[in-house]
């Protein structure tokens, strides 16, 4: 008879297959009457309405047991109205003797008519029957209460029915035991939960004796769920519900004589739901309930003469240790992992406390950013009420997940560890009212300390958590250093050092170092635009020693590793904030232009950076042109022809050179393209040219302009090169547009409104309707300025 399943759930099979059986049974049974009658008749009958047959029949809206059960159900329902009735109206006009006799009657019959039925494989009509009983049972209660012992307290009457009254449905489910009903053991059961709350409430007693009844009854459910499984519901219902009661005694207790009853409740829970988890291995919420019940029992006993953050404290300290059962094999699985959840949600709930906490320290520095340099920031202040009580818990809890990260040897336990180690630390100083200097002090340790651990961590995780917080508290600091001169330069200085030194850390993730490089390249612009502002000069002398940073970056560009792109990056936008500073004067930011050019210059002489060389003499150029337009020049072809005519010339010999000799490996020649040879010779004058168009009212420049612009583009055209054609081509084009927008907008302004839309719509619609055609136009025409030289 040995089964490796709980005897509940065997029980429960079971009672499955003596189900499957029965309706098995009734099946064959309608089928040996009709083959009986099938053989008694001369003609064969139409076949059963199961059996398959040639037409098909139209599809049934209910099944014949869904049908079946409502008609029972509506029935027993129909019982129920007419006993209530019964005892409602109908009690008064009869004797005693007549009652009893009724009510005797009907009850008796009424439980024995489902043993009848159950023999002749009615199984669904003696369980609306038997319903039906039970409820009579009830109506007998009441009955017998009504007449017999009307001046009995109602509270205590009804917890005695209730305890008569499972009893006996128990019993009687019992009796039935050969072939059991469905009804009668969860009727018992849910009559069981009734009567010591009720004697509770009879007896006048207080919360507590509520609670211990509630957890008297939960403790019996519990009992009874080892062998039916529908008792664990009432019995974690009923335990909360005593678990809510001894809470709320705990926590309103105003010394700790008071707290002890309620403790003394709470661990009673606590020791109920252990026991569960012990006995059942899908019981592991019954453990943590009981651990947070005992958590709520130790803790609530010191409540009363602590402040509330130390009584959180006193709370973490009882949680924490429950963390260890995860390393105590010797407990069930049930067990440990209830054990290690209610230990990790109490800590939760603290840290979530302190976090809050935190972070209203975290937004003291904001306001310094409306007065740079006031100096008006004041001193943190007296300690704030639970400032020590908070730092501890952030630090309990951090040091708990880190431990919890190693024993489960998972990594989110780990990064949780970082974020509020991290918190503890920088908010400390504040939420204990430290100075400003020491808490600028303490801060900078910290974000120091957190990004020197985190390049070395071998976590992965954690490491980036680590990070993380170290930019997090570098941003904080560096808005706070805001407030005085000497701080935003101690406070920039040493976070931009530290910042170089990360990213020379070779040892560190490349993503890590680069990150550094980019924040260190960040101070310096920021330490450099600091000291213009010390020195009172105009802005736009700000940028000379702005660019002192790309100056740098270029000069060290090939000892910087793997992090000189983003280095360089970052420098270029420190370069583009220095022309931002300088563009109120025109002569500073053709100075600055020109610097930038000079530094793009000294870094494109090394091979890997040539593409410099264009943006330097973009800058070059820029520079020049900010210089003669300062010097208010009206004609730009004056200088700019002096330098286009040498460099056609320069590119027009590169090209014939390079037909007349053979390749570098001895072939065909390799022929410089167009734009290499005429490109900056045509856009130094052409696009000044245009610039000076569009401002020039006169007819002179426009014409000769677009004449030029012709010319160079029907000699692109002729020669077969992009250069000439594109350049000359687009400055016709703008030219053209600038003679004739006068026209347009007169013309615009004369016709109706709706021309334009309606234009606009049927050139989208010929578009539309020729689209693949106009697609390969373009891609022709693509094709052919690609083969042009």
């Amino acid at each position: 008879m040995d089964s490796p399943l709980p005897p509940a759930e065997e029980l429960v099979l079971i009672d499955r297959e003596l189900a499957q059986l029965d309706a098995r049974r009734l099946y064959l049974l309608a089928r040996r009457d009709w083959l009986l009658r099938l053989l008694n008749q001369p003609a064969p009958p139409a076949p059963p309405r199961w059996a398959p047959t040639g037409t098909a029949e139209p599809a049934k809206e209910a099944s014949a047991p869904s049908a079946q059960n409502v008609l029972l159900t509506l029935g027993a329902v129909l019982l129920a109205v007419a006993a209530l009735a019964f005892t409602l109206v109908s009690w008064g006009s009869m004797g005693i003797a007549g009652r009893s006799a009724v009510l005797a009657a009907v009850t008796a019959g009424a439980l024995g008519a489902p043993l009848l039925l159950l023999r002749r494989g009615l199984r669904s009509t003696a369980e609306a029957v038997a319903a039906v009983g039970l409820l009579l049972t009830v109506l007998d209660a009441y009955a017998l209460y009504a007449v017999g012992m009307p001046d009995t307290d109602g509270t205590g009457y009804a917890a005695g029915a209730a305890a008569v009254l499972a009893a006996a449905w128990a019993g009687y489910g019992r009796a039935l035991s050969a072939r059991p009903l469905r009804i009668p053991l969860p009727a018992a059961v849910l009559a069981a939960q009734l009567p010591l709350p009720l004697a509770a409430l009879a007896a006048e007693g207080g919360p507590l004796e509520l609670g211990w009844a509630l957890l008297a009854t939960a403790g019996l459910d519990a009992a009874l769920a080892l062998r039916v499984r529908a008792a664990a519901l009432p019995a974690a219902v009923l335990g909360a519900g005593a678990l809510l009661c001894g809470a709320a005694q705990s926590w309103s207790a105003a010394s700790a004589a008071q707290a002890l009853a309620p403790a003394a409740l709470l661990l009673a829970a606590a020791a109920l739901g252990t026991a569960a988890a012990w006995r059942e291995p899908r019981a592991s919420g019954a453990a943590l309930a009981g651990a947070v019940a005992a958590v709520v029992a130790l803790g609530g006993v010191a409540r009363p003469h602590l402040e509330p953050g130390w009584a959180v404290v006193v709370h973490l300290l009882v949680a924490v240790p429950l963390l260890a059962a995860v390393r105590v094999r010797a407990l069930p699985g049930a067990v440990r992992t209830g054990l290690t959840r209610a230990g990790a949600l109490v800590a939760a709930l603290a840290a979530l406390w302190a976090v809050s906490a935190a972070a209203a320290a975290l937004l003291v520095p904001l306001r310094v950013l409306d007065q740079v340099w006031a100096a008006t920031t004041p001193a943190s202040g007296p300690p704030r009420p639970g400032a020590a009580a908070a730092a501890l818990t952030l630090l309990v809890t951090a040091g708990a997940a880190w431990w919890l990260s190693r024993a489960l040897a998972r990594p989110e336990p780990g990064v949780v560890a970082v974020v509020l180690a991290w918190s503890g630390l920088f908010t400390a100083p504040v939420l204990l009212g430290f100075p400003v200097a020491a808490v600028f002090t303490a801060q900078l340790a910290v974000t120091g300390a957190a990004g020197f651990l985190a390049l070395r961590s071998p976590a992965r995780a954690a490491a980036t958590a680590g990070i993380v917080c170290a930019l997090a508290g570098a941003a904080h600091v560096s808005g706070g250093a805001l407030d005085g001169r000497a701080a935003t330069f101690a406070v920039w200085g040493l976070l931009g050092a530290a910042c170089a030194a990360a990213a020379a850390y070779g040892r560190a993730p490349l993503w890590a170092r680069s990150l550094a490089a980019v924040c260190a390249v960040g101070y310096a612009t920021g330490v450099l635009v600091a000291v213009g502002a010390v020195t009172e000069l105009a802005v736009v002398w700000w940028a000379l020693p702005v660019l002192a940073v790309p100056a740098l970056v270029a000069a060290l560009g090939p000892l910087l590793g793997g992090v000189r792109l983003p280095a360089e990056i970052a420098a270029g936008v420190a370069g583009v904030s220095a022309v931002g500073l300088s563009a109120g004067r025109a002569g500073t930011l053709a100075l600055v232009l020109a610097l930038a050019g000079v530094i793009c210059a000294g870094a494109a002489v090394r091979p890997d950076r040539r593409v410099l060389g264009w943006a330097s003499g973009a800058l070059f150029v820029a520079a020049t042109w900010v210089r003669l337009a300062e010097a208010g020049v009206a004609a730009p072809e004056a200088y700019t022809l002096p330098v286009t005519v040498p460099a056609l010339a320069v590119g027009l010999l590169r090209r014939r050179a390079d037909r007349g000799g053979p390749g570098p490996d001895g072939g065909a020649p390799a022929v410089v393209s167009s734009w290499t040879a005429y490109g900056p010779g045509l856009a130094v004058t052409l696009l000044p040219s245009l610039l000076a168009a569009w401002g020039d009212p006169d007819w002179r420049r426009p014409l000769l302009l677009g004449t030029a612009a012709l010319a160079v583009t029907l000699t692109g055209a002729h020669r077969r090169l992009q250069a000439p054609l594109l350049l000359g081509g687009a400055t016709l084009a703008a030219v053209a547009l600038h003679e004739l927008a006068p026209y347009v907008v007169q013309v615009a302004g004369a016709l109706p409104r709706w021309v334009p839309p309606a234009l606009a719509g049927v050139l989208l619609l010929v578009v539309g309707a020729t689209y693949e055609r106009r697609l390969r136009d373009a891609r022709r025409l693509r094709d052919a300025i690609g083969r042009l030289g």
